[in-house]
Order: structure tokens, then sequence, then C-alpha cells
């Protein structure tokens, strides 16, 4: 570089740089910061298991708190009242998810986050000291209007690391969150009922035995107590400038590479129009990626519902007599080999073949392997142990993979600005479906279990048939022209 173009990139530096607002600071500091962002990945990591612990943490125990409210007249309705609370988490953040995204645009990506984490802290804990059906609708609603977390996580991720480690930053949110799902009910699994299952350290006239799934939720919120507390202490993001001379997600590279003549004449340009004026509706990139994204959603979470009710539900009406332990053992497992593999495969897999593809792939190995899980049922013992490990291992690993394809997909469709508005449209389209997923899920485990006799796929083959259909439609809807990456 000669010492005009030095010249003209210090300028252009200077000139997008304001001395008080957190972006540029943040920008300036990304520009400086050579290796991988460890540190900044770990944060990311950190908040959002801290929040997602408690998404699925109750499916383990959520049949026998049921069982315990007295509201199911016979035991195989229990999964209709499971569903609904189940639903209540996922239909109120549908309903603040777009609210949520413009505090986050207009106020910063902080202010969301640590209310996120401060609601788990309360709402989760009060779950746990439901005493009845409704109280327990109410809390989990309550938790989930005030958690508008996991949209503008997704755009700080992209904006806390360089522009060629956002691949990494998504995989951290997308592991996290996929590592949280699993582990919050191997938690939910091992500390619910501490009074029937550890005596010797709960009394049954403790509050842990009058309440028998306060100690998950407990323990749960204990851990997002200090996330809370140190996000104080994370970086804000948020531009707080109205710049229309450089857009922020040019990186120091990008100009490095560029003449003067050309960064002045195209990406001050496209910085200043494109991002401004362009509607999220009418991004197809976007919204295709969204739309994809809430099938695959609905099908994940009826699947995490219904794998729990079918694990704890009796023999004799098609499910494992697995009890609340066996299952956070299977999750446990799970988790922890979810985790190995998104934080070391994924972002290479991605790399080599792009984030559509791999969650084409991923969708189409689900089937077989889903299909399977009914006949996995008819084992017992060791090889019942062994190969429902490995199936829920997979499936997992398949269903995280598809997650974070999309997550790179939407945030790559849209401008720093804009970010915090198009994640908080995917949480409420996202939520809506994800509400809807227990809730149907639990209503087509019940409807199963009362069709053991039927000629045509009875018991559990229905519900795994069902929710194979809704992964050959996310699958289909994967190919061109439906969905399309955005041109960078």
């Amino acid at each position: 570089m000669d010492k005009q173009e030095h010249a003209v990139l210090e300028s252009l530096l200077k000139e997008d740089y304001y001395e008080n607002c957190p972006g540029c600071k943040l920008d300036r500091q990304k520009e400086l910061q050579r290796g991988l962002p460890i540190k900044q990945v770990l944060i990311i990591w950190i908040i959002v298991l801290a929040t997602a612990l408690t998404i699925s943490s109750l499916f383990p125990f959520l049949y026998f708190m049921i069982r315990d409210f007295h509201v199911a007249k016979r035991e195989e309705d229990i999964g209709y009242y499971a569903g609904y609370i189940g639903s209540s988490y996922m239909l109120g953040r549908a309903l603040t998810s777009v609210i949520w995204g413009a505090i986050a645009d207009k106020f910063g990506r902080k202010p969301v986050i640590i209310i996120g984490c401060a609601a788990v802290v309360i709402f989760n804990t009060l779950f746990g000291l439901s005493t009845n059906f409704w109280m327990a609708i109410s809390m989990r609603f309550l938790l989930g209007s005030l958690n508008g977390l996991l949209g503008p996580i997704k755009a700080y991720a992209c904006e806390l690391v360089r522009e060629e480690h956002q691949s990494l930053g998504l995989s951290a949110v997308s592991t996290a969150w996929g590592t949280g799902l699993i582990i919050g009910p191997a938690l939910g699994g091992f500390l619910a009922q501490p009074a029937e299952k550890f005596p010797a350290i709960f009394s049954s006239n403790s509050i842990f035995g009058r309440f028998p799934y306060f100690l998950p939720c407990l323990i749960i919120s204990l851990l997002a107590l200090p996330v809370a507390i140190a996000c104080f202490w994370i970086p804000e993001s948020l531009h707080t400038h109205n710049s229309e001379k450089i857009s922020s997600q040019i990186s120091y590279d990008v100009l490095e590479s560029a003449s003067p003549r050309s960064t002045d004449k195209v990406d001050l340009k496209e910085g200043s129009e494109t991002t401004s004026k362009y509607s999220l509706f009418k991004n197809w990139p976007l919204m295709s990626s969204i739309i994809v994204y809430c099938v695959f959603s609905l099908h994940d979470m009826a699947y995490t519902e219904i794998f729990s009710l079918w694990a704890v539900s009796p023999r004799r009406l098609g499910g494992l007599s697995y009890s609340t332990q066996d299952v956070g053992v299977v999750l446990a497992i799970s988790g922890v080999g979810l985790l190995v593999f998104q934080s070391s495969l994924y972002p290479l897999v991605e790399r080599i073949i792009g984030p559509i593809m791999v969650s084409r792939i991923a969708g189409i190995v689900s089937i077989p392997l889903l299909t399977s899980y009914h006949y996995i049922g008819m084992l017992s013992g060791i090889a019942l142990s062994i190969l429902l490990n490995c199936a829920s291992l997979v499936k997992n690993v398949l269903s995280i993979s598809i997650v974070t394809g999309l997550f790179i997909l939407q945030n790559r469709a849209v401008e720093q600005h804009q970010r915090g508005a198009a994640n908080g449209i995917a949480m409420t389209l996202m939520s809506l479906f994800k509400a809807a997923g227990p809730a149907g899920g639990g209503a087509l485990f019940s409807w199963a279990e009362k069709r053991q006799d039927a000629g045509f796929l009875p018991g559990n083959q229905i519900v795994f048939f069902i929710l194979n259909i809704i992964e050959v439609v996310g699958v289909l809807m994967t190919f061109k022209p439906f969905l399309v990456e955005r041109r960078r």
C-alpha cells in the first residue's frame, strides 16, 4: 500500500469513528484484534446457555407435574395439558419478540440481554413453586414474554467479532442454545423429585419435598443470576450515531484491499442507501430463511416434547417406562456430543459446503433416523440404552446444524441496524410455530396413546410419521427458488 492509499484508509477510518459511540469503539477493537475471538465467543455462549437452560428443562418432569396437579381425568390425557404448559413460554415470546427487537435496535443489545437474564432468575424460580396448573402456565408465559434475548443476541454475536468469524459467533449461539435445550432437560430429569431420589439429603417435609420440581428450577436460576450481573460489564455493539459515510460492516481487510476510488463510490453509496431503505419484508433471502427456520422449529419443539413424554410413559401405552433420571442421562450424553460437534466440526463443515447445504443434508438424514425410533422402543436393556443414546445424540446434532445454518443466512441477509428488528421478526414467527409444537405434539401423543390397536400406524408410529412429514416439508423448502442466500 503506497502513502496515498494509506492516508485515505486512515481518513476513512477516522471519519467513521465517533468517540462516544460504543459501536465505534467496539469496531476499532475488532480491527486491531488478530486470531480467534475466544473471549467474545465465550461471552456469547455463556449468556445464551444461561437463558436456554430453562426452555426445555421442564419436559422430563412435566408428565409427573401434570399428574400431581390432578387436572387430567385419565392418564392418556396428560399429554394435552403438558402441551399447554410447554406452549405458554413460546406464546409469550411470540407476542413480544418484535418489541424486544425494536428496543435492541433503538436502545442497544445490552439492556435486552440483561432483562432477559433477570427474567430467567425471577420467573423460572416461581415456576418451580407452582401449586396448580394455571400458576404454572402464567409463570412460563411471563418468562417467555420478558426473555426477548435470542433475537438480539444473534445480532450481537455478529457484531462482537470480525466478519470472517461471524459463523463462529453464530455457531456459539446455536451451540449454547442446543446445549441448553439438552442440558436443561438433563438437569430437570436428575434434580426433579429430590425427596424421592435422595431422601437422605432432602426431607419430604422440606421445601423440596413440598415442591418436588423446585430444585431444578432453582439451580438454573442460580446459574443465570451471576450471568445477569456480569452482563452489566459486557460491551455494547449498537452504533448511537447517524452516519452515512461507511457501513459499520466494512472491515479493515476490505478497506485495505479496496482502492480509494472504489471505496468512495461503491461501498459508501451502498452503505447509506441499501441499509436504510430496504424493507425487511421485501427482503426475500431474509424472509425465506425465516420461513424455513419456522418449519424446522415446529418440528424440533414437537420432537422435544414428544421424546420426553414417550420416554416416561408406561410400556403398555407404547412408551419406555423411563424415570426422569433415565431421561436426564440420555439428554446429558446428547448435550456433551452436541457441544463437541458444534464447537469443533460445524464451522469447518459450513465453510466447505455452505449453510444451505448443511441444513438440507441434516434434514434429509433426520428422516430415516426418526423412523427408527419406533423400532428402538421395542428393545430393552443395554441394547435399548445404547441405541437410544446414539439416536438421540445424532438427532440433536442434526437439528442444531439446521438451526445454525439458518441463523447464518438470516444475519447475512441484513445490515447491522436492521438485525435486531430482523431477528425480532424471526423470533416472533418462530415462537408462534414453537408454541404450536408442544401443544400439537402433546395432543398428537395423547391421541396416539389411545389408538394402540389401530390398523394404520398404531401407537407411536403415527407420531414419528407426522414428525417426518414436517421434516420433509422443511427439506423441500431448502431448495431454490424458495430458499436463496443473499449475494455479498
